[in-house]
């Protein structure tokens, strides 16, 4: 939460093309589709290679630069930094007390 905090309009990437506000929504998707509030079916090719490309990554380490990400995550509209954070964060104290929704994710399953 320190780190969202600490994020502004002048924040870079560290990798990636996308802005801090675009990041922080992509970000703010995925709590959502592991709070159960949007689903998401399983790509084809995620039901042929998921399983596989889910070890890699598993392993301990970072996550490798580039790597595709769900068509619905990708974000090209710009909007306020301030409120996407919040709405980021609030997305996240859902998850206190909570147990895990369940998902299938789009593309490991």
């Amino acid at each position: 939460m320190d780190r969202i905090n600490g994020l502004n309009e002048q924040s870079r990437p560290q990798w990636g093309k996308m802005t801090v506000y675009q990041m922080i929504m992509h970000c703010a998707k995925w709590e959502d589709m592991l709070l159960g509030k949007t689903l998401y079916k399983q790509s084809f090719l995620g039901r042929i290679i998921g399983k596989f490309a889910l070890k890699d990554m598993l392993k301990d380490e970072p996550v490798k630069p580039n790597l595709p990400t769900v068509p619905s995550f990708k974000m090209t509209d710009n909007g306020d930094v301030e409120t996407a954070k919040k709405q980021w964060l609030d997305l996240l104290a859902e998850h206190t007390g909570r147990e895990p929704a369940g998902f299938v994710h789009p593309f490991f399953g």
